[in-house]
């Protein structure tokens, strides 16, 4: 029988550092854990990827036509998830590669859901309310037939927030005739979101910190203690960053720096998170910041901290800077932070880094959540949200510690190879159509 090569494009995806690195971190989780090389191909690319055209007329008069993405990589688990990115360095293959990572994220973190993301090549800042309404609203009636509560949900994701998903669910309504709040997650209360949503990914990234520094002692490693004597930096004050900077505050650990797009601040006896959030809530920036010392985002990651938090954009800490980089725990609060290069020198040096689908988990961990509240009608509390991401989180962390032992690998195989292992199952379960 005459062997045949596959005709599907690779080039596609490849163009971006992030879906280059995602690939390669499969790869060697799937050496490592003797994968099927049939499930490693399929897994190599997405199952489904959608261009649209997204244009709206702009305050001044003049339609301008954007572009916008929606990628579905594997739903063997269930519908897809993933965030809807506004960025103006956003494109497919980065859209790809993200959606790879929340496919192993959801199936790490023992949820019914597969892999998705989406984005439109924009700077949401130059857009006025009403662009931005505009824009939202052409982008989701373009991907309408491909998203659905039982289909795919999207959720909030850089440059997006719970305005953007109310805009979204009211469009997707509006064309199915009828109130469908389960289309989207990280909505407002008010129309069926969850509470303790919006502070998830952060609080998330928090809890394994945590697990992390009991773990290291329990094996007899140097770790924080967390307490007033534990320094922590925090590359990117955004959703994720200024939540888990207020949880580390709030636990009496000394948070030295922090940073968004115009820079960072730095003081050695540690900031005032309230006042800093209050600075912010003024400014729209921490850039001025009187109470610091002013440093550039570059200068933030050099700093010699017991724990560091990249939760701003992937591909920050390289081959180029790593030998800079003097940390105990690294915690991946954005998603694809560490290069594969990077993360391999990090880890020969014992760092203990907390992989990204584990780390920031805690966002997609209450979607689900929300979405589950939202097929009953009956919502939580806030506690009862909060307590039951704190289980699941901590279930993860010993899932992947356990995977590390098995193996004897770094951190970020273990991570994938335990949700690999599981869509791996699921996959053979189900067959290859037709």
């Amino acid at each position: 029988m005459t062997q045949m090569k596959g005709t599907l494009s690779s080039h596609l995806w490849e163009s971006s550092d992030l879906y280059r690195n995602s690939v390669l971190q499969l790869q060697e989780a799937a050496e490592t854990m003797k994968l099927d090389p049939n499930i490693a191909e399929r897994l190599k690319v997405p199952k489904r990827a959608l261009i649209v055209s997204v244009p709206i007329r702009l305050d001044d008069g003049s339609i301008r036509c954007f572009e916008g993405y929606r990628v579905q990589h594997n739903m063997t688990l269930g519908p897809g998830k993933g965030g809807v990115r506004f960025h103006p360095e956003v494109n497919l293959s980065e859209v790809a590669g993200l959606a790879m990572l929340m496919t192993f994220k959801c199936s790490l973190v023992g949820l019914p859901l597969g892999g998705a993301k989406g984005g439109i090549r924009v700077d949401p800042t130059q857009l006025s309310r009403h662009e931005a309404q505009a824009l939202t609203r052409r982008y989701t009636s373009e991907i309408n037939m491909i998203i659905g509560p039982d289909k795919d949900i999207p959720a909030p994701d850089i440059g997006t927030d719970a305005q953007h998903m109310a805009w979204m669910m009211d469009t997707y309504s509006q064309e199915k005739g009828f109130a469908i709040s389960g289309v989207v997650t990280g909505k407002p209360i008010e129309i069926g979101g969850s509470l303790g949503r919006a502070e998830s990914t952060g609080r998330g990234v928090v809890y394994t910190i945590q697990h992390a520094a009991r773990h290291l002692k329990e094996v007899g490693k140097s770790g924080p203690k967390m307490d007033s004597t534990t320094t922590v930096s925090v590359h990117g004050f955004g959703k994720v960053g200024a939540v888990a900077a207020r949880e580390i505050y709030d636990l009496n650990t000394k948070v030295v720096a922090i940073s968004d797009v115009q820079g960072g601040i730095y003081s050695k006896n540690g900031l005032n998170i309230p006042d800093v959030e209050n600075y912010f809530a003024k400014n729209r920036t921490i850039k001025g910041y009187p109470e610091a010392d002013a440093i550039t985002n570059e200068e933030l990651l050099r700093i010699k901290v017991d724990i560091l938090i990249p939760a701003a954009i992937d591909g920050v800490i390289t081959s180029q800077n790593v030998s800079q980089i003097d940390a105990k725990i690294i915690a991946e609060g954005a998603n694809g932070p560490i290069t594969s290069r990077a993360m391999m020198e990090l880890e020969e040096r014992g760092t203990f880094i907390i992989p990204d689908i584990l780390c920031n988990a805690g966002g997609v961990i209450v979607s689900y959540f929300e979405w589950v509240q939202g097929l009953q009608n009956f919502f939580w509390s806030e506690s009862e949200v909060n307590g039951k991401l704190a289980e699941v989180m901590a279930s993860a962390f010993q899932k992947v510690i356990d995977t590390q032992t098995r193996f004897k690998c770094g951190m970020k195989t273990a991570a994938l190879i335990a949700g690999v292992d599981r869509l791996n199952r699921a996959m053979l379960l189900r067959g290859l159509f037709p």
